[in-house]
């Protein structure tokens, strides 16, 4: 059984909630906001906001082609963003970086720019039961336009996935595995090291959706010796509107553009184009420049709490939690792992449904999620149209876990 987290390592999530000037508010007749929808979103800190202010009120200008001070000025600022993030994933290459709108647009840039070039008429592309929408919808895309076929590593009852599992699954026509980190569902971390070395002595591409890991726990593409990662900025304190893609050098300097403008090119005539170099060649147009700063603020931000603290804490919220909703809540029933996940917890509960516990709880001023959560084909493997999660992150404090469960206990009474 679990016990209780009390007693765990101090982290001081007040000290940093200072920084996020949205979560000092009350709502709905002067209930306090309890933020628990992270993994939809996180806020934003103060560091964040001035940055990007800053940059619209000092330096901002568009980048690399502009002969003047502005423009060197907010270039500087662009291409620091992409050697931090590239620090922040663990590759010494900024060139590996490629900066995109987010975790789908990712996904779908590996799909369009080597899929079409690499898939054909009976060839697979193994994913996981566990995939965020962003990471089926694409590759379905591709298996209609190339003939390729689209299959699924199966979850276990416990919401796991082994990697003997997935060994059974990869075959001589698997040329890709595009797989999550960790389910923005049941909170599942995967052995992202050892999926990709499966893979990789089949010379399958690996890609990892990294949204749900980026903004937990470290992150070191080499170590994972990942072929591919994509993740979002909004995710991790960052703006919205912009996401990176990691990718070997030696695969992105092989593949053809995926969208085309300016930018992205070296030479155009009236017969055709040169592309330009790696990354250049995937940001066409006009890049996410006042984002990107943002991102390095935020990367910076998290330097400084330090990610390996950010985990343990949200381990001991999401335990704290569990324990409760176990011990309190009746017909309470947790969605994967009971321990070792992320700070992710998705709940039914007997004779109440999501949406209308949702309703009950912003009404006490705690956002949380109903729904699929954009996994439709994992709630349908569960029985399930519809599930809660809350989600935890740095500023969230076991205070705030105590107010939700009583809330959820006070909810289920008036909703049965």
């Amino acid at each position: 059984m679990a016990t209780d987290v009390r007693q765990a390592v101090p982290f001081s999530p007040e000290k940093w909630r200072r920084d996020f000037p949205i979560l000092d508010q009350q709502i709905h007749r002067q209930r306090p906001l309890v933020f628990l929808d992270n993994a939809a979103s996180t806020q934003r800190p103060n560091q964040v906001i001035d940055s990007m202010s800053a940059a619209y009120r000092q330096t901002y200008a568009n980048v690399h082609r502009g002969n003047h001070w502005l423009s060197e000025q907010s270039t500087f600022q662009f291409e620091a963003a992409r050697a931090a993030v590239a620090r922040f994933v663990g590759t010494d290459n900024p060139r590996e970086i490629v900066f995109t709108s987010g975790t789908t647009a990712g996904i779908n840039l590996v799909a369009r720019a080597w899929g079409e070039v690499q898939l054909r008429p009976g060839d697979e592309i193994l994913l996981t039961e566990l995939e965020h929408h962003s990471n089926i919808v694409p590759w379905q895309q591709m298996a209609a336009r190339t003939g390729a076929t689209v299959r699924f590593v199966p979850v276990d009852q416990q919401g796991l996935i082994h990697p003997e599992v997935v060994a059974a699954q990869l075959n001589e026509r698997t040329r890709v595995f595009a797989f999550a980190a960790v389910s923005n569902v049941l909170g599942t971390v995967n052995p992202v090291s050892d999926f990709c070395r499966l893979a990789r002595a089949r010379n399958v591409l690996t890609v990892v959706d990294a949204a749900q890991h980026a903004p937990h726990e470290p992150l070191n593409v080499r170590q994972w010796d990942a072929d591919l990662v994509a993740f979002s900025g909004h995710k991790l304190l960052g703006p919205t509107g912009i996401g990176v893609l990691y990718g070997r050098f030696e695969l992105l300097d092989s593949w053809p553009p995926f969208l085309g403008g300016g930018s992205m090119i070296d030479r155009v005539t009236w017969d055709g184009f040169t592309p330009g170099e790696i990354p250049a060649r995937f940001e066409a147009g006009t890049p996410p420049i006042v984002e990107a700063i943002g991102l390095h603020a935020a990367i910076d931000y998290l330097d400084v709490v330090g990610l390996e603290a950010i985990q343990q804490h949200e381990r001991q919220l999401v335990e704290h939690a569990i324990f409760r909703l176990e011990q309190e809540v009746d017909g309470f029933r947790l969605l994967g792992p009971r321990h070792d996940r992320a700070g992710i917890a998705s709940f039914v509960i007997d004779r109440v449904h999501p949406q209308d516990l949702a309703i009950k709880l912003d009404l006490q001023g705690i956002a949380t999620r109903a729904g699929h959560h954009c996994a439709m084909p994992l709630h349908e493997k569960l029985g399930l149209s519809a599930s809660s999660r809350v989600s935890f992150y740095l500023y969230n404090t076991l205070g705030e876990v105590d107010y939700f469960v009583d809330a959820v206990g006070a909810a289920v009474a008036k909703l049965r």
